[in-house]
C-alpha cells in the first residue's frame, strides 16, 4: 500500500494515539477490575458480619432464656419466646450458611442447626405446670453444645477473615501484575514503533542525501530507488532526471574537452615556437612537441608536478611563477636557457658562452575561469619579439 508522506505522519499519529487510548483504557479496566473485586470481597464480608451479630445476639438471648428455665418456674410465655428465638436463630444459621462454599464452616452451622432442633424438641416436651429434671438436663446440654459450636464458628470466620484478606491482597496484586504486564508490552511497542516508523520516513531522505554526496564528488553513476508513489517519490524520480542528465552533460563535456584538447594541440604544434601551459596553482598540464624537443624532456617529467619540482629551465619557472603571481599578462619576458644544461654537457662553476645559450622571450596570456582555481597561464616563447 502506497501511502504519501502526508498520510504516513497521519498514520503514524493516529497509531500513536491508539497505543495511549489502549493503555488508558487498560489501566482503567484493571483499577475497575480491582474496585469491582474489593467491592464483592467487602459486601460479602459485611453481609456475614452483619448475619454473625444477629447470631451472636441470639445466641447470647438462648443461654439468657437457657438459664431463666433452669432457675426459675417454667412459663408458658417464656417457653414460646425460648422456642421462637430458637426459630429465628435456624434461619439466621441457615442465611449464614448460604454465604459459604466451606465445608469445614458448613458443617459447623448444620451441627448448630440440628443442636437447635433438639432444643426446639425437648422444649415443646417440657411441661408447663411443672419441671422436668431430664428436659431441664437436656435444655442446659444442648444450650452448652450451641455455644461451643459457635465458638467454634467464630474461630472458623476469624480465619475466613485472614483469608479475606489474603483474597484481597491477591486482587491487587494480580491487578498490579496485569499493569505492569500491560505497561511493558505497551513500552516495548511504543519503542518497536519508535524505531520502525521514523525509520521508515527517513530512509528515502538517507538515500537523496547518499545520492546526492556521490553527485558532489562527480559520481554520476548512481540513482535513488524508491518505488512509492508519493511526494518523495517524486523529488527522486525528478533526482534520477537530473542525474541522468548531468551523466549525459558530463560525458558530453568530456568528449568536448577531448575534442578541444585535440585542437589545441594541433594549433600548439602547427607553431615553430615554443608553448606551455599551466594552471593557477603552478602546475605544468601542457607542453608542446616542439618544447618536448627543445628541453629534451619527457611528458612524466613535468606534466602534473609543480612548476618548482619540475626539470623545465629557471628562467620558465621564474617567468611563469611572477605571471601566477601577478596574475597579470606578460609581454617579452627575456627567457636566457644554457644549452649545456639541457644536453647535460656544461662543466660545474663554468659560464655558458652566448653562442651555447637560448635567449629568447616569452609571452604570458592569463585565461580566466569563474574563479581563481580555474584561471589558466598560457606561455609562448619565442627567438623573436612578438608584437
Amino acid at each position: 500500500m502506497n501511502l504519501s508522506l502526508k498520510n504516513r505522519i497521519v498514520t503514524s499519529f493516529l497509531i500513536a494515539n491508539l497505543v495511549v487510548l489502549v493503555l488508558g483504557f487498560t489501566v482503567f479496566f484493571y483499577l475497575d477490575s480491582l474496585n469491582k473485586g474489593i467491592e464483592r470481597i467487602t459486601e460479602e464480608s459485611n453481609r456475614i458480619s452483619s448475619n454473625m451479630d444477629e447470631i451472636r445476639i441470639s445466641a447470647v438471648s438462648i443461654l439468657k432464656y437457657q438459664r431463666k428455665i433452669l432457675t426459675k418456674k417454667t412459663k408458658t410465655e417464656d417457653v414460646d419466646n425460648f422456642m421462637n428465638l430458637c426459630v429465628s436463630f435456624e434461619d439466621q444459621l441457615d442465611k449464614l450458611r448460604s454465604h459459604y462454599s466451606d465445608v469445614e464452616i458448613r458443617e459447623v452451622i448444620s451441627r448448630i442447626i440440628s443442636y437447635v432442633d433438639s432444643l426446639k424438641l425437648t422444649l415443646s416436651k417440657i411441661s408447663v405446670s411443672g419441671r422436668e429434671q431430664v428436659g431441664n438436663s437436656s435444655i442446659g446440654e444442648l444450650a452448652d453444645k450451641i455455644m461451643d459450636a459457635f465458638s467454634e464458628l467464630q474461630d472458623i470466620q476469624y480465619m475466613q477473615n485472614e483469608e479475606k484478606d489474603k483474597r484481597i491482597k491477591k486482587v491487587i496484586g494480580e491487578t498490579k501484575r496485569n499493569m505492569l504486564i500491560t505497561l511493558i508490552i505497551t513500552f516495548l511497542g511504543t519503542i518497536l514503533l519508535g524505531l520502525i516508523i521514523p525509520g521508515k520516513i527517513a530512509l528515502p531522505f538517507k538515500k537523496i542525501n547518499d545520492a546526492i554526496r556521490e553527485l558532489q564528488e562527480c559520481n554520476f553513476d548512481v540513482s535513488i530507488y524508491y518505488n512509492q508513489e508519493d511526494e518523495i517519490g517524486e523529488i527522486a524520480q525528478e533526482i534520477n532526471k537530473m542525474i541522468y542528465n548531468l551523466k549525459k552533460f558530463e560525458e558530453l563535456r568530456t568528449d568536448r574537452i577531448a575534442v578541444e584538447t585535440r585542437k589545441f594541440d594541433a594549433l600548439a604544434n602547427m607553431l615553430h615556437k615554443y608553448v606551455l601551459l599551466g594552471n593557477a596553482k603552478g602546475e605544468l598540464i601542457y607542453m608542446n612537441s616542439s618544447l618536448y624537443s627543445f628541453l629534451q624532456l619527457q611528458s612524466d617529467d613535468v606534466i602534473g608536478k609543480e612548476v618548482g619540482e619540475s626539470l623545465v629551465p629557471t628562467a620558465i619557472k621564474e617567468t611563469l611563477n611572477l605571471a601566477i603571481k601577478r596574475r597579470a599578462k606578460l609581454e617579452n619576458q627575456e627567457v636566457i636557457i644554457p644549452l649545456q644544461r639541457i644536453s647535460g654537457e656544461q662543466v660545474e662553476g663554468e659560464e655558458p658562452k652566448e653562442e651555447e645559450q637560448f635567449v629568447g622571450f616569452a609571452n604570458v596570456i592569463p585565461i580566466r575561469g569563474k574563479s581563481s582555481s580555474l584561471d589558466y597561464y598560457l606561455m609562448v616563447i619565442s627567438e623573436d619579439v612578438i608584437v
